[in-house]
C-alpha cells in the first residue's frame, strides 16, 4: 500500500467506504450516508494541520479513485488553544480490504503526519463490540483509558464507546 493525501477525486471511494460503515453499525453513530459532494467539500476543507489520508494499491498508486482500499483523517479535538495538539482520529478500511493490514498503515502514518505537524496526542472513540479496530489501535501503541457509558444513541440503543489515546513523546515540550 502507498499511503497519500487525500484528493477531491477520491471523495467517491472515501464516500463509499464511509458509508458501508454506516450500513454495518459497526464504526460510528452515524446513520445518513455521505454523498460524493459531500465528502468532496470534506476534503477540500480540511487543512495540512488536519490531514486526511488515503490508501492505495502500490502497484496502481494513479489507477484512480476506486483504487483507494481506506482512509484515515484527524480534526482538531476541541477549540480551546490548550488542546492545540490533540488530534481526534478516524479510520475506515474497505470491506474487501479488512485484515490485510491496510488500518495499520494508514493509522501508522497518520501518527508519523501528526508527529512532523506538532500533535502531542492523538485520542478516538471505539464501539466495545468493534473488536477489529480496538485490535488494530492496540496495535498501534494506542491505549484504552476508560468508556464513556451511553455516549451516544444508535438506532434507538444507548451505546458505550472506548476511548482510546497514543501519546506523541516527541512533542511532549
Amino acid at each position: 500500500m502507498i499511503v497519500r493525501r487525500a484528493e477531491r477525486s477520491d471523495a467517491p471511494s472515501i464516500a463509499e467506504i464511509y458509508n458501508a460503515a454506516i450500513a454495518e453499525r459497526i464504526a460510528t453513530f452515524e446513520t445518513e450516508p455521505r454523498t460524493e459532494s459531500a465528502m468532496a467539500d470534506w476534503i477540500a476543507g480540511h487543512d495540512e494541520g488536519h490531514s486526511i489520508l488515503v490508501a492505495v494499491a502500490a502497484e496502481a498508486p494513479s489507477a484512480g479513485p476506486r483504487a483507494v482500499a481506506g482512509w484515515v483523517s484527524v480534526a482538531a479535538y476541541r477549540p480551546r488553544s490548550c488542546y492545540s495538539g490533540i488530534g481526534e482520529f478516524s479510520v475506515y478500511v474497505a470491506r474487501d480490504r479488512r485484515g490485510q493490514g491496510v488500518g495499520k498503515d494508514l493509522l501508522l502514518a497518520l501518527i508519523e503526519d501528526a508527529r512532523r505537524q506538532g500533535y502531542w496526542k492523538l485520542v478516538s472513540r471505539v464501539f466495545p463490540f468493534n473488536s477489529a479496530s480496538r485490535r488494530l489501535c492496540k496495535s498501534c501503541d494506542f491505549r484504552e483509558v476508560g468508556v464513556y457509558e451511553k455516549h451516544g444513541k444508535l438506532d434507538g440503543k444507548w451505546l458505550d464507546t472506548v476511548i482510546v489515546e497514543r501519546l506523541i513523546p516527541e512533542n511532549l515540550v
